[in-house]
């Protein structure tokens, strides 16, 4: 019987002719339960051979890396293995990303660019949509009873209103984060992020709010003949996310085009001027419409369409999913949450990745009896219920075609339920289990959000069961 280490050498070295070799690998690294690699072509890699390794349990392509999964633990060990047999150097996650992000084009870049953005802001807004969810326990009547927790137990009132203060501070500032962490992503000096933050939120300019319900009139200014409105951009969080790239972009200018002598002075301070002037003039302008126009083309589709409209988001978001493009989501929960303190497209995210889950379950049980399919199944399911689909999705239901579309049929059912049961979430960036800990309390939310998961999770076993009974009858009907 072979030792684990001699198995882990045996699987390297067959992987790693499976691969194309040490000159086809740019970069390695590992998550929880894949292995990582960057490959300089990944037509070489034979996916269909690597898939039978001994203790794989599914392989795909995702980010322009060659991901395989081995399951918690055993790719630790499988990691270190196959870095001292291919000779690879070893590498952080983030560098195999960056290392990968090299590889796509543009338009792949300017996507994923979107979603670095809100890496660093996401667990700022998670503690705070869970401390949220325990003022909203504290304070909601209906809950428990007519009265709320804290006016049946007086003394907890402080507490709340600590929970208060604690879960709304980032809101105050939101703007600000995410202009310190895109100057931060486009390659400025990110303190020149956090002025123009702090300019837009300045306490001399008219607040936006106020100004939206016609309670304040903003003081107007004249610059180079134009009539400058000074109010402050609360809330702008696609203003905040332009004005990073165009603070970043013009820091980098100034630093090439200014003398090395006047370099320390004259590039901070005719970044910060430029920069604010374009935010007064025609970034804030532009950026607001831009908003307005999300905004409100999200709550037309929903008041027009409907539970179609919610049926229809549900049932394609995990095909947004397989094509990248649902990085860009962030930007428009936290645009919803700005304007409206609440987001309705965390739920129907939820309901389409569960849903996935199901058709997972569902093509585990007409392939029970296969070792590997039952692997491959299992792992990926964990995976879905921490809210990563992606396993799912590259592992089973895309490249099995049918459970695919079982799960967004299964999605779509979910979706309609959410749109009846009208849940929300009160933060974005967690779905899933993680996900209730951002469900907004109204409507009993909670127990509405984990309805909706089940009603999507049990669609998507039973339509891909369904359908492979049906395919397997009409193949035995052919012959």
């Amino acid at each position: 019987m072979k030792s684990k280490t001699e198995q882990y050498e045996k699987i390297s070295k067959e992987l790693l002719q499976l691969v194309g070799g040490k000159e086809n690998i740019q970069g390695l690294a590992h998550c929880a339960t894949r292995l990582r690699i960057v490959l300089e072509d990944n037509k070489v890699a034979n996916l269909d051979i690597i898939e039978k390794l001994d203790l794989v349990k599914g392989v795909f392509i995702a980010g322009d890396q060659l991901q395989i999964i081995f399951g918690a633990g055993t790719v630790n060990d499988v990691y270190e293995v196959f870095a001292d047999v291919s000779g690879t150097k070893k590498m952080s996650l983030g560098d195999v990303k960056a290392k990968s992000v090299q590889k796509q084009n543009p338009f792949q870049k300017a996507i994923k660019s979107l979603s670095d953005v809100f890496v660093n802001i996401i667990p700022g807004l998670l503690a705070a949509a869970l401390l949220m969810g325990i003022t909203g326990l504290l304070g909601q009547k209906g809950i428990f009873g007519s009265q709320s927790i804290v006016e049946m137990i007086p003394s907890l009132a402080g507490f709340n209103r600590f929970f208060t203060i604690t879960s709304t501070g980032i809101f105050t500032i939101l703007p600000l984060l995410v202009a310190y962490s895109a100057t931060q992503r486009y390659g400025g000096t990110p303190v020149l992020g956090l002025v123009i933050g702090a300019i837009m939120l300045h306490p001399a300019l008219a607040n936006a709010y106020d100004v939206g319900k016609g309670t304040v009139q903003p003081e107007i200014i004249n610059m180079f003949g134009l009539n400058v409105q000074l109010v402050g951009f609360q809330g702008g969080i696609i203003i905040a996310l332009m004005m990073g790239f165009i603070t970043a972009k013009l820091d980098v200018f100034f630093n090439k085009k200014i003398p090395d002598m006047l370099k320390l002075f004259l590039a901070p301070i005719s970044t910060v001027t430029v920069a604010t002037f374009l935010l007064f003039t025609i970034i804030g302008p532009a950026g607001r419409g831009l908003a307005y126009i999300l905004t409100n083309s999200l709550f037309w589709i929903t008041e027009n369409l409907g539970i179609f409209g919610y049926m229809l988001f549900a049932g394609i978001q995990q095909i947004i999913v397989i094509t990248g493009l649902h990085h860009v989501i962030g930007a428009v929960e936290a645009q919803l949450i700005a304007d409206t303190g609440r987001n309705f497209l965390m739920p129907l995210m939820s309901v389409a990745l569960i849903a996935q889950g199901g058709a997972v379950l569902g093509f585990l049980f007409l392939n029970w009896k296969d070792l590997k399919a039952r692997q491959i199944c299992i792992s990926s399911f964990s995976s879905v219920l921490f809210g990563i689909s992606e396993p799912a999705i590259f592992g089973v239901t895309l490249k099995y075609k049918f459970p695919l579309i079982a799960g967004c049929l299964g999605a779509s059912l979910g979706g309609s339920y959410v749109y009846l049961s009208q849940v929300k979430a009160i933060g974005f960036g967690a779905t899933a289990i993680p996900g209730i800990a951002i469900v907004a309390a109204e409507n009993s939310g909670h127990v509405n959000y984990l309805i909706a998961h089940l009603i999507a999770l049990i669609a998507g076993i039973v339509f891909t069961v369904l359908y492979g009974k049906l395919r397997k009858g009409a193949m035995a009907n052919s012959n």
